[in-house]
C-alpha cells in the first residue's frame, strides 16, 4: 500500500564541466534534451563557465550589440544566436552558469513558476554573502540588487516540457564586456557582480558555484545530488560517453 503522504525522493545528476566553448555546450544540451524527452536519462544540471561570448535570443535583437560584429575578435569575444528566450547577454569566465535539462511535467511546474525558482536560486546564493537581491520589475527578468544593478540573468528554452539554457550568476566577470551591449535590452540600469557588491574577500569560485547548485537543488526539491566531473565526449554517432 502506497503512503500518499510520503515525500518522493528525487535525484539530480550534476555535471561539473569547467570552461566550455558555447557551441559545444549548446550541442550537448540539444543531445541531452532529446534523451530526456525519450526517458533515456534522468534530470541533469550542467554547471560550467564560458569563454567571452555574447548570445542573442530568438527575438534576434542585434541592435542591442553596440559594436560592429567585426570588432568582436578585437575584444576577444564570440557572438552566437540561440533559440532561448530573452535579449542579448554576455557569458564569460568568473560567471557561474547552470543549464538544467529537467522535466517540468514530472515536477508539476509551469514556465512562470520555473523562472521564479531560477530567480530564487540566485537570490538565495546572494543572501549567503549578505547581498539583498530580488526579482526584476515587470518586463525585467533576472535578479537585481536595489532594482538597479543586475547580478543574475535568465534565458530559458522549454520544449515539450523539457528545459534547456538557464541562468548566469555574476561572481566576478570582467564587467567591461557588458559595456558593448544593452544587457537584456535594458538601457538605464547597470550590471554588477558578487565581488563588486561584497568586496575582495570571497571563497574559491568552485565553492560558490557548488553553493549555487545546492540552492537550485533545494528550490526544485531534489533530495540527492550525483556529481560528475569532466566534459562528455561525443562519438561518431553523437552519443555521450
Amino acid at each position: 500500500m502506497i503512503n500518499r503522504g510520503m515525500r518522493i525522493l528525487r535525484s539530480l545528476e550534476v555535471w561539473k564541466l569547467g570552461i566550455v566553448n558555447y557551441l559545444d555546450a549548446l550541442k550537448l544540451q540539444e543531445k541531452l534534451v532529446v534523451d530526456r524527452k525519450s526517458h533515456k536519462i534522468c534530470d541533469i544540471l550542467l554547471s560550467l563557465q564560458h569563454p567571452p561570448t555574447y548570445t542573442v535570443g530568438k527575438r534576434r535583437t542585434d541592435h542591442n550589440l553596440l559594436i560592429p560584429q567585426s570588432e568582436l575578435e578585437r575584444v576577444g569575444a564570440e557572438l552566437h544566436y540561440t533559440q532561448r528566450g530573452g535579449d542579448i547577454t554576455f557569458h564569460g569566465p568568473h560567471q557561474a552558469i547552470l543549464y538544467p535539462i529537467i522535466s517540468l511535467r514530472e515536477i508539476g511546474l509551469g514556465a512562470r513558476s520555473y523562472v521564479e525558482k531560477l530567480e530564487l536560486t540566485m537570490i538565495e546564493l546572494a543572501a549567503k554573502y549578505g547581498v539583498k537581491a530580488c526579482p526584476g520589475q515587470a518586463g525585467e527578468t533576472g535578479v537585481w540588487v536595489e532594482q538597479r544593478r543586475k547580478i543574475g540573468a535568465i534565458g530559458v528554452r522549454i520544449s515539450n516540457g523539457i528545459t534547456s539554457h538557464g541562468l548566469a550568476f555574476n561572481i566576478n566577470p570582467d564587467l567591461t564586456y557588458f559595456g558593448h551591449i544593452v544587457p537584456c535590452g535594458i538601457s538605464d540600469k547597470e550590471v554588477t557582480s558578487l565581488r563588486r557588491e561584497t568586496g575582495p574577500v570571497l571563497p574559491d569560485e568552485e565553492i560558490i558555484q557548488e553553493q549555487l547548485v545546492s540552492c537550485f537543488a533545494r528550490n526544485f526539491g531534489y533530495s540527492s545530488l550525483i556529481w560528475k566531473e569532466g566534459t562528455p565526449v561525443f562519438s561518431d554517432k553523437d552519443d555521450i560517453k
